[in-house]
Protein backbone atom coordinates (compact mmCIF):
# COMPACT_ATOMS: atom_id res chain seq x y z
CA UNK A 1 0.00 0.00 0.00
CA UNK A 2 1.35 3.46 -0.86
CA UNK A 3 1.91 6.19 1.72
CA UNK A 4 -1.10 8.10 0.41
CA UNK A 5 -3.33 5.00 0.56
CA UNK A 6 -2.21 4.19 4.10
CA UNK A 7 -2.86 7.74 5.27
CA UNK A 8 -6.25 7.71 3.55
CA UNK A 9 -7.14 4.49 5.41
CA UNK A 10 -5.95 6.05 8.68
CA UNK A 11 -8.02 9.19 8.05
CA UNK A 12 -11.07 7.05 7.29
CA UNK A 13 -10.61 5.28 10.65
CA UNK A 14 -10.45 8.70 12.25
CA UNK A 15 -13.72 9.79 10.65
CA UNK A 16 -15.48 6.52 11.48
CA UNK A 17 -14.43 6.77 15.12
CA UNK A 18 -14.93 10.57 15.31
CA UNK A 19 -11.36 11.01 16.52
CA UNK A 20 -10.29 14.54 17.47
CA UNK A 21 -7.15 14.21 15.30
CA UNK A 22 -6.40 13.08 11.74
CA UNK A 23 -6.64 9.33 12.27
CA UNK A 24 -5.10 6.11 13.53
CA UNK A 25 -2.62 3.59 12.13
CA UNK A 26 -1.76 0.04 13.08
CA UNK A 27 1.82 -0.60 14.18
CA UNK A 28 2.53 -2.28 10.82
CA UNK A 29 1.13 0.71 8.93
CA UNK A 30 3.19 3.08 11.07
CA UNK A 31 6.38 1.18 10.32
CA UNK A 32 5.62 1.09 6.58
CA UNK A 33 4.94 4.83 6.58
CA UNK A 34 8.23 5.53 8.34
CA UNK A 35 10.11 3.31 5.90
CA UNK A 36 8.45 4.84 2.82
CA UNK A 37 8.69 8.53 3.71
CA UNK A 38 11.66 9.98 5.60
CA UNK A 39 9.68 13.15 6.42
CA UNK A 40 7.18 11.24 8.58
CA UNK A 41 7.98 11.47 12.28
CA UNK A 42 7.26 9.21 15.23
CA UNK A 43 6.83 10.98 18.56
CA UNK A 44 7.18 8.59 21.51
CA UNK A 45 5.26 10.16 24.40
CA UNK A 46 6.28 7.58 27.01
CA UNK A 47 8.55 8.59 29.88
CA UNK A 48 12.32 8.50 29.50
CA UNK A 49 12.31 5.69 32.06
CA UNK A 50 9.95 3.59 29.92
CA UNK A 51 12.11 4.02 26.85
CA UNK A 52 15.26 3.18 28.86
CA UNK A 53 13.87 0.24 30.85
CA UNK A 54 11.23 -1.26 28.54
CA UNK A 55 12.61 -0.48 25.11
CA UNK A 56 12.08 1.78 22.14
CA UNK A 57 11.41 1.56 18.45
CA UNK A 58 14.42 0.95 16.23
CA UNK A 59 13.95 3.39 13.37
CA UNK A 60 15.98 6.20 11.85
CA UNK A 61 17.07 8.61 14.59
CA UNK A 62 16.00 11.51 12.35
CA UNK A 63 12.40 10.23 12.48
CA UNK A 64 12.32 9.22 16.17
CA UNK A 65 11.46 11.96 18.65
CA UNK A 66 10.77 11.70 22.37
CA UNK A 67 8.41 14.14 24.09
CA UNK A 68 7.13 12.87 27.43
CA UNK A 69 3.38 13.23 28.02
CA UNK A 70 3.87 12.61 31.74
CA UNK A 71 6.95 12.61 33.93
CA UNK A 72 8.65 9.85 35.92
CA UNK A 73 8.44 9.30 38.82
CA UNK A 74 4.91 10.16 39.79
CA UNK A 75 3.23 10.34 36.41
CA UNK A 76 2.54 14.05 36.68
CA UNK A 77 1.63 15.76 33.41
CA UNK A 78 4.54 17.30 31.53
CA UNK A 79 3.76 21.04 31.64
CA UNK A 80 6.18 21.60 28.74
CA UNK A 81 4.77 18.94 26.39
CA UNK A 82 3.46 21.35 23.77
CA UNK A 83 6.53 23.62 23.87
CA UNK A 84 8.83 20.59 23.53
CA UNK A 85 6.75 19.24 20.64
CA UNK A 86 6.84 22.62 18.89
CA UNK A 87 10.63 22.80 19.34
CA UNK A 88 11.03 19.28 17.93
CA UNK A 89 8.48 19.63 15.10
CA UNK A 90 8.21 23.27 14.03
CA UNK A 91 6.44 22.41 10.74
CA UNK A 92 2.79 21.90 11.66
CA UNK A 93 2.07 20.20 8.32
CA UNK A 94 4.36 17.23 9.12
CA UNK A 95 2.78 13.82 9.43
CA UNK A 96 3.31 12.83 13.08
CA UNK A 97 2.69 9.34 14.45
CA UNK A 98 2.20 9.36 18.23
CA UNK A 99 3.25 6.28 20.23
CA UNK A 100 2.90 5.31 23.90
CA UNK A 101 2.72 2.03 25.83
CA UNK A 102 -0.77 0.89 24.87
CA UNK A 103 -2.39 3.76 22.98
CA UNK A 104 -3.82 6.09 25.64
CA UNK A 105 -1.26 8.86 26.15
CA UNK A 106 -0.57 8.92 22.40
CA UNK A 107 -4.21 9.80 21.77
CA UNK A 108 -3.94 12.68 24.25
CA UNK A 109 -0.76 13.90 22.54
CA UNK A 110 -2.33 13.71 19.07
CA UNK A 111 -5.42 15.58 20.29
CA UNK A 112 -3.45 18.38 21.96
CA UNK A 113 -1.18 18.78 18.94
CA UNK A 114 -4.21 18.95 16.63
CA UNK A 115 -5.86 21.55 18.87
CA UNK A 116 -2.69 23.61 18.51
CA UNK A 117 -2.53 23.64 14.74
CA UNK A 118 -0.83 20.38 13.78
CA UNK A 119 -2.81 19.10 10.80
CA UNK A 120 -1.59 15.50 10.40
CA UNK A 121 -1.54 13.78 13.79
CA UNK A 122 -2.09 10.03 13.95
CA UNK A 123 -2.29 7.64 16.89
CA UNK A 124 -0.44 4.31 16.64
CA UNK A 125 -3.06 1.81 17.77
CA UNK A 126 -2.08 -0.64 20.53
CA UNK A 127 1.10 1.35 21.27
CA UNK A 128 4.55 -0.09 21.87
CA UNK A 129 3.61 -2.91 24.26
CA UNK A 130 -0.11 -3.48 23.68
CA UNK A 131 -2.61 -4.49 26.33
CA UNK A 132 -1.98 -6.97 29.13
CA UNK A 133 -2.61 -10.66 28.48
CA UNK A 134 -4.40 -13.04 30.88
CA UNK A 135 -1.25 -13.29 33.03
CA UNK A 136 -0.84 -9.53 33.20
CA UNK A 137 2.08 -9.38 30.75
CA UNK A 138 2.47 -6.98 27.87
CA UNK A 139 4.14 -7.44 24.46
CA UNK A 140 2.09 -10.61 23.88
CA UNK A 141 -1.31 -9.48 22.56
CA UNK A 142 -0.75 -6.38 20.47
CA UNK A 143 1.44 -3.42 19.80
CA UNK A 144 4.72 -2.66 18.04
CA UNK A 145 6.73 -5.38 19.82
CA UNK A 146 4.17 -8.15 19.41
CA UNK A 147 3.98 -7.45 15.68
CA UNK A 148 7.69 -8.21 15.37
CA UNK A 149 8.64 -4.69 14.33
CA UNK A 150 12.19 -3.53 15.11
CA UNK A 151 12.85 -2.38 18.64
CA UNK A 152 15.72 -2.13 21.10
CA UNK A 153 15.91 -2.67 24.85
CA UNK A 154 14.68 -4.94 27.60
Amino acid sequence: MSTDQTLQTARQRGQEQALPYAGAVTPQEAYALLQNDSKILLVDVRTNAERDWVGRVNISEAQHLAVQWSLYPGGTPNPDFLAQLQASVPDKTNVILFLCRSGVRSRHGAKLATENGYANCFDILQGFEGDKDEQGHRKTTGGWCHQGLPWLGA
